[in-house]
C-alpha cells in the first residue's frame, strides 16, 4: 500500500496518475472534497477513464496535524510520498507554514517510523537549498545560511527537511527531491499555472533574474524512480533548464500565441513595489502579492545543477519547451482560446 499526502495538489495529482498507471495500490490523503475535481481534471489530460481511475484510490480525510486520522491512514502502508505542503511567501503566514510544513512533516516521519514504512520520499523545493555565491551553480552540497534573508516558505521547507533527516537517524530510509519551478497543467490559480494565465491575459513586464525549471511529469518520474531504487538518505535537485524569466515568458507567449512581455521591470521598481504592497496589506488587510524576498528573487540570477540523479538511477529529463507547449495547449483548450 502506497500513501500519498497532498493527493489533491498539483504534484500529488500527477503522481497519483503515475502510480495508478503503474498498477500500484494507492491511498491518498485529502482535506477538501472540492479539490477532487482538480484531480479528475488532471487525470482527464492523460486518460479517457479519469473517473474510473479516481475511484480506485482509497481516499482518507486527514490533516497533517490530526494524529488519529493520520494513524488510520497509515495502516498497512509500506511506502509514503509526502507531497502535502502549504505554499506562501507572506510573512504573516509564518505560523501556519511552520505548523503545516515542519510539524506536519514531523508527524509523517514519526508515523513512518512507527509503522515500519519501507521508504519515505519527501517533495521539498529548491527554496530549501542554500544560495550559491554569485556566478556559482547551486548543488545539493550548497550550504544553507540561516542568517540570510530567507523567505518564510524557504525556512519552513528547510525545517521540514531537517525532520526527514532526523527520521533517517532513527532508522527510516528516505529520499528528498528539490524541484525547481514546476511546469505542468491542471491548476491555473497559483504556481506556474498562474504565470501562464497572466501571460495569456497580456503580461507587459519581465524581470532580469533567472531560475531553474522542470516539467511536473519529470518530477513525478524522479519520485517514482527513486522510490523504486536502492537509493536512500540522499537529496536531489530536480531541474532540467536554467532560464531567465524573460526567456521562459517568451516561450509561454509563443505557445499561447500572444505577445511576449517587452518591458523590463527594473530592480528599483520592484523595491518600490514590495513596499507599496506591504503598505496596502497593512491598510486593507489584503494578502501580500509581492514580498521583499520575492522581489529580490525576481532579479536574482540563480542556476541549479540537476544532474546528480543521473548518477544514481536511469533518468533523463524531457524536452521542457515541448512540455511548456503542451501545458499551454491544455490551458487554451480549457478557456477556449
Amino acid at each position: 500500500m502506497i500513501l500519498v499526502t497532498g493527493g489533491t495538489g498539483f504534484v500529488g495529482a500527477h503522481l497519483l496518475f503515475k502510480l495508478l498507471e503503474e498498477k500500484q495500490t494507492v491511498r491518498a490523503i485529502y482535506r477538501n472534497k472540492k479539490k477532487f475535481n482538480t484531480v479528475k481534471r488532471i487525470f482527464s489530460y492523460y486518460s479517457n477513464s479519469a473517473e474510473a481511475l479516481f475511484n480506485t484510490i482509497d481516499w482518507v480525510e486527514a490533516d497533517l496535524n490530526d494524529i488519529p486520522a493520520l494513524t488510520e491512514a497509515f495502516k498497512d502502508v509500506t511506502h509514503v510520498y509526502h507531497c502535502a505542503a502549504f505554499v506562501s511567501f507572506e510573512p504573516d503566514k509564518f505560523d501556519l507554514l511552520l505548523k503545516t510544513n515542519v510539524e506536519g512533516t514531523a508527524n509523517i516521519v514519526n508515523l513512518s517510523i512507527a509503522f515500519n514504512v519501507t521508504k519515505l520520499c519527501y517533495i521539498s523545493s529548491i527554496a530549501a537549498i542554500g544560495e550559491a555565491k554569485p556566478g556559482a551553480i547551486t548543488t545539493e552540497e550548497t550550504e544553507w545560511n540561516p542568517e540570510a534573508d530567507n523567505s518564510v516558505y524557504a525556512i519552513t521547507k528547510y525545517g521540514a527537511e531537517l525532520e526527514v533527516w532526523r527520521g533517517t537517524q532513527e532508522g527510516l530510509d528516505a529520499v528528498i527531491v528539490n524541484p525547481g519551478v514546476i511546469i505542468g497543467p491542471g491548476i491555473w490559480r497559483y504556481g506556474s499555472g498562474s504565470i501562464i494565465k497572466t501571460v495569456a491575459n497580456g503580461l507587459k513586464y519581465y524581470t532580469n533574474g533567472s531560475v531553474g525549471y522542470v516539467a511536473v511529469n519529470d518530477v513525478v518520474k524522479a519520485l517514482f524512480t527513486l522510490m523504486h531504487s536502492d537509493v536512500k538518505n540522499e537529496r536531489f535537485i530536480i531541474v532540467s533548464k536554467n532560464w531567465t524569466y524573460k526567456k521562459f515568458l517568451a516561450i509561454c507567449a509563443e505557445a499561447l500565441a500572444v505577445n511576449a512581455p517587452k518591458k523590463e521591470a527594473e530592480n528599483w521598481l520592484l523595491q518600490i513595489g514590495w513596499r507599496l504592497d506591504w503598505l496596502k496589506h497593512k491598510v486593507t488587510g489584503k494578502r501580500r502579492v509581492l514580498t521583499k524576498q520575492l522581489a529580490e528573487s525576481l532579479v536574482s540570477k540563480s542556476q541549479f545543477n540537476g544532474d546528480k540523479i543521473k548518477a544514481h538511477v536511469d533518468f533523463e529529463y524531457s524536452d521542457l519547451e515541448i512540455e511548456i507547449t503542451k501545458t499551454c495547449s491544455f490551458y487554451r483548450n480549457e478557456i477556449n482560446l
